[in-house]
């Protein structure tokens, strides 16, 4: 292959490599390199200086500490277990409890002027948090693409989240079961903006490594193909990714095990799932669409992520109604490999529930095998994804299951272990995949920007799920009804990624997107560039 050059005329661009005293220095490169007309590289003018070991492990423990056991797992069970407790047997009447042995297995709670699910209350809160986060991606997402306001953002999001977390220690009786409502919404609404704007500083980390920068040149020195160069560069970009979820599975462990240190020897005090959420806390503390033409691979990974989110965020919290439905709540039961419990009054089923221990731990090595794997035989990262959507697919047609049968569907107590274990060993890739995917479709420059709008596609995205599914719960009284429509949702949104979505033509149109609004990087504003279109520059038809 012959050496792809840059076209007359343009200027040479600034960029920034480290002095042997480990300072950084302006220098002068060459033109970006252009294959089929299309620049590869993207030049950005802000200083970037190149990532230190220190740097790259900050990054692995915030995410260590960012791993959601309190505001994605304790604030939503110790919330339903609240509103549980204030509600009332429908059939049975008011001042009836949904916990008695005659209970007839429905909830319900005082809502508007009438009545409303438990469970159709807690998918709403989720619907709700999700609008809020869609809300704050589209609006402040891209201004943090500018100057410090990223790093401030994030810092101001995660302070409020631990705010929301240990407020949960008010939450001593039924009667405050609204306030969980809000505390959840809160912790879970920050939780999920700070996974995005954390996400966001990935691929400026992965594009100024040592190695991402040796290839850099190795490429503007002839050494090394454009192929070679995308390929070795898309593995950098695999590893941190790869490695930063390893770290927030290792978090979950030592979270769940710091928090029995609270659960077991104080296992019969009521405030105790109060206690191991501040804990929680104090873990994290410590470790501490215009543009679619131009984009087309972009924007239709981002809606079609947006649907398969979706799907797989209210396939996860319907299992976790099913879960909190047919077993007793409990902070302590969920972490650990306990004692039988008594049978639940409703189910009479006797059993354990499963154990995030035993799951986060599977999930870490899962994500370092997916890893090893793609490493060894260089496997592109839409193919590695690919497997990870089909078992996707499989969780909710599995609880379809449970609507014509007891005896499987999300049922059965081995069934909620057999859930974590496949959720632990494909699911935890499927994060770390699906963020490498937007990582390379996102053009160099504009990581806010684009992963605001990742984050309205992922966290921010359960908006049509839930407030689908509490529709049909509330009108069928069967939690398992919802299962067929979270299938075809996700098999849609399977499909479109699997054959709709270009990864390497997509790489090449974010960075001529770059290149053409290259100014942002100095203004942070997006206006009338004075460049054109890389294809334009050479007359491409």
């Amino acid at each position: 292959m012959s050496r792809p050059i840059a076209p007359e005329g343009i200027a040479p661009e600034l960029d920034i490599v480290a002095s042997d005293a480990g300072h950084t220095d302006s220098i002068v490169k060459t033109p970006p390199v252009q294959v089929d007309d299309v620049p590869v590289v993207a030049p950005v003018r802000r200083e970037e200086p190149v990532v230190t070991r220190k740097e790259l492990w900050s990054y692995y423990l915030y995410y260590n500490g960012d791993n959601g056991v309190g505001p994605n797992g304790y604030s939503m069970t110790l919330f339903q277990s609240l509103a549980t407790s204030a509600g009332y047997d429908p059939v049975n009447g008011p001042g009836s409890s949904c916990t008695a042995a005659t209970s007839s297995g429905k909830c319900v709670l005082p809502w508007g002027s009438g009545t409303k699910a438990v469970s159709s209350i807690v998918l709403v809160a989720s619907g709700v948090s999700f609008a809020i986060m869609t809300l704050i991606f589209t609006t402040i997402g891209s201004a943090a693409d500018y100057g410090t306001f990223g790093r401030w953002l994030l810092l101001v999001i995660t302070v409020i989240c631990w705010g929301a977390q240990f407020a949960s220690m008010s939450l001593t009786s039924p009667s405050r079961w609204g306030v969980a409502m809000a505390l959840y919404m809160i912790a879970f609404i920050t939780y999920g903006a700070t996974l995005v704007f954390y996400a966001a500083l990935f691929p400026r980390l992965a594009r100024n490594t040592p190695h991402a920068r040796s290839l850099r040149e190795r490429l503007d020195s002839g050494e090394i193909t454009v192929e070679v160069y995308e390929t070795e560069e898309s593995m950098e970009k695999n590893r941190i990714s790869n490695i930063s979820t390893m770290h927030s599975n290792i978090g979950y462990i030592v979270t769940l095990a710091l928090n029995l240190s609270l659960l077991l020897p104080l296992a019969n005090n009521p405030k105790v799932d109060n206690y191991v959420l501040v804990l929680t806390t104090g873990y994290w503390i410590w470790a501490a669409l215009k543009q679619y033409k131009k984009l087309p691979y972009t924007f239709t990974y981002l809606v079609a992520f947006f649907l398969l989110a979706d799907g797989l965020n209210t396939t996860g919290t319907l299992i976790n109604i099913c879960q909190n439905d047919k077993f007793e709540f409990s902070f302590c039961t969920t972490p650990i490999w306990a004692s039988p419990r008594p049978p639940h009054p409703r189910s009479g089923i006797t059993g354990l529930s499963p154990s995030p221990v035993r799951h986060r731990s599977r999930t870490a090595r899962s994500t370092l095998g997916f890893w090893y794997i793609q490493k060894y035989w260089k496997i592109p990262t839409k193919k590695m994804f690919v497997v990870t959507n089909v078992v996707t697919i499989m969780i909710p047609l599995w609880g379809m299951i449970g609507i014509w049968t007891p005896r499987l569907g999300f049922h059965n107590v081995w069934e909620f272990w057999a859930y974590n274990v496949v959720f632990g060993l494909f699911q935890a890739p499927y994060y770390a995949f699906s963020q490498t995917m937007m990582a390379e479709l996102t053009p160099p420059g504009f990581d806010n920007m684009f992963f605001g709008l990742f984050g309205l596609s992922n966290r921010a995205s359960s908006m049509i799920g839930p407030n689908v599914v509490q529709a049909i719960v509330d009108n069928t009284g069967d939690n398992w009804k919802g299962f067929p429509f979270l299938f075809a949702l996700c098999a849609a949104a399977s499909v479109v990624i699997w054959f709709g979505v270009d990864v390497p033509a997509g790489r090449r149109d974010a960075v001529a997107w770059a290149h053409k609004h290259r100014s942002y990087a100095e203004t942070g504003l997006i206006g009338d560039d004075e460049s054109v279109d890389a294809k334009e520059l050479v007359g491409r038809s």
